[in-house]
């Protein structure tokens, strides 16, 4: 087996500009062993470190391995092989993590399911994969139960959301008749707690697992631009982006918390929250669901009370949300304890950056990826020579250019600078093997230049000298406008600096003498709504941005839609305009 090289030329700008964090590698050499083996050797590794924290339950690396083993064991004795797709239906939690690595030391491959997703979306994921079993949390069985005739499982194992957590057992079926702990029922499934908890030698079956090849995960992508694919994340992607991610911080002292607000369902949170975690040897604080005030999260770390203080991935809302907590709830503890934060899923701006930086004590970074590059792609670096605004640096053994937008086979463009804006492209060991059952999808985003080859992300940039990018926009979300190219996410930022608006989107919408106008949905700040209308924000517009840019429309909304991981969700507010129903 011919193991890829993954080395970036030595004069590349972001080597040679003094910004590259020392201590982190250049030219790393990455293992090819399959997720199973990685996790055994981490586990065992750290056997005695704390591995996950969930509600209020501690469970170790060599418990953590024990369940694991075990429901390896029973999935096997069900009948599940190697290339066999089992989804997932779980939030984040113990049998999240268990699931997971139970599949993929069979050789087996996790599709992970969206919760927010409708029954109809998720029987097209369970047809796109072909899923064979589900592991469900019972509570949500019910986005099941409408297509439970359409897609037929060998089997469904339902788990509860405490059956791994400490709490006595009349307790917690007390807690679960009068409706604290949510549950549902799942008819004839089996029973998760049995299956990771089986007495007995563990009898997992020796499987041969080409890592480079062998398919690990099918993450779907966004949709924001059409239908969601799966994208082929092998065995070898999601451990090197893991080990990149960990070379990343060279001077974080271990073992430390992560704070699983992300869900691990998400590219994010499963290299993020998940591996990441366990190739620190590390532990993670996960919530299953989203907090219910920033007030839960600030009292969930101090009940923890994380030593080596804390990892928090998320997007700049958390941040901005935070740093606003902190502010009014000052809290001594907490002083240094957020070391190392990532802001991913959209631009980080400086004052939010800046400000929480201040309250906090720690450090704010901001990080770039897709699903189509595992997770991660660049980082800021944190020596305190990150540039907010821009998406950091590339990983170790990753390369990035700026492409041709229109035709990739021109090459990279010779210039740095924003009249030197194309599509960013990326070559890496993290990049996926290409979208699951569609070449034609896969031919346009995987595509060899110079032997090697390149993800084109569908980001629009620029490069500086120091070879950190700016990104413009996505590609597909370009407006059109009478042959100007205008870019949302500047026009979003433009109008952004207007006092009564909180967030912006922008998009382009149908129209037949211009090819495409400008439309602008607004939300506004809580102290100026009912105090500004649409008209006046586009006369302000009108003195303050080109005319080519000036949205034509604006359009006065209550919340601007965000993903779960907080991307804010253009194509939701086209579809439901008038004007693009027309179409």
């Amino acid at each position: 087996m011919e193991v890829p090289k993954w080395h970036v030329d030595d004069n590349k700008p972001w080597f040679t500009s003094g910004l590259w964090q020392e201590g982190v590698p250049k030219h790393p050499e990455f293992p090819v062993i399959s997720m199973g083996d990685w996790f055994d050797e981490r586990t065992e590794t750290n056997a005695k470190n704390k591995a996950i924290w969930f509600s209020k339950t501690f469970m170790n690396y060599r418990v953590l391995r024990k369940h694991t083993d075990s429901l390896a064991t029973s999935l096997a004795k069900l009948g599940i092989k190697k290339g066999d797709v089992v989804a997932l239906l779980i939030p984040n939690s113990f049998q999240y993590t268990i699931s997971y690595f139970a599949i993929v030391k069979l050789g087996a491959i996790v599709a992970p399911i969206n919760p927010t997703y409708k029954p109809m979306e998720i029987l097209r994921v369970l047809n796109q994969v072909n899923a064979k079993a589900l592991i469900c949390m019972d509570a949500m069985y019910g986005l099941i139960k409408p297509i439970q005739d359409q897609h037929k499982f060998d089997f469904v194992i339902s788990t509860n959301i405490v059956d791994l957590v400490a709490i006595p057992g009349p307790i917690r079926d007390k807690m679960i008749k009068e409706g604290t702990i949510p549950s549902g029922d799942v008819p004839g499934a089996l029973d998760f707690k049995e299956l990771a908890n089986k007495r007995g030698e563990v009898d997992i079956p020796e499987v041969k697992i080409d890592p480079l090849n062998d398919t690990a995960v099918y993450l779907m992508t966004g949709g924001t631009t059409g239908v969601p694919k799966a994208a082929i994340i092998t065995h070898y992607n999601c451990v090197t982006n893991a080990k990149q991610t960990f070379l990343w911080m060279p001077d974080a002292t271990h073992p430390m918390a992560c704070i699983g607000i992300l869900p691990m369902f998400h590219a994010f949170g499963q290299t993020i929250v998940q591996n990441v975690v366990i190739e620190g040897g590390d532990y993670n604080i996960l919530f299953p669901r989203p907090p219910s005030s920033l007030k839960e999260v600030v009292d969930t770390i101090l009940e923890v009370g994380p030593e080596g203080g804390v990892i928090l991935p998320g997007v700049e809302n958390l941040f901005i949300g935070l740093t606003r907590y902190l502010q009014e709830n000052p809290e001594p503890r907490l002083k240094g304890m957020f070391r190392l934060c990532v802001s991913g899923a959209g631009a980080l701006h400086r004052p939010v950056k800046d400000k929480f930086e201040a309250i906090s004590g720690g450090k704010l970074v901001e990080a770039y990826g897709l699903t189509e590059c595992t997770t991660v792609v660049s980082t800021g670096p944190f020596n305190g020579k990150d540039e907010p605004g821009k998406i950091g640096l590339p990983y170790p053994g990753t390369d990035w250019a700026i492409f041709d937008a229109e035709d990739f086979s021109k090459g990279p463009l010779k210039g740095y600078g924003i009249e030197f804006t194309g599509e960013i492209c990326v070559c890496g060991p993290q990049v996926m093997k290409g979208y699951l059952n569609n070449p034609k999808a896969t031919a346009e985003t995987l595509r060899e230049w110079d032997g090697r080859i390149w993800c084109l992300t569908g980001d629009l940039g620029y490069m500086d000298e120091t070879g950190q990018i700016t990104i413009r926009d996505r590609k597909k979300q370009m407006i059109k406008y009478k042959g100007y190219s205008v870019f949302p996410k500047e026009v979003e930022e433009l109008i952004g600096n207007h006092p009564a608006v909180l967030e912006v989107a922008v998009a382009g919408l149908p129209d037949p003498e211009t090819d495409e106008l400008v439309k602008a949905w607004v939300q506004l700040q809580e102290d100026s709504i009912g105090k500004i209308t649409s008209d006046e924000l586009i006369n302000w517009c009108k003195d303050n941005i080109t005319h080519y840019k000036c949205p034509k429309q604006i359009e006065i909304i209550k919340e601007i839609p965000k993903s779960m991981v907080g991307k804010v969700q253009r194509r939701v507010l086209q579809e439901q305009d008038p004007l693009w129903k027309q179409k």
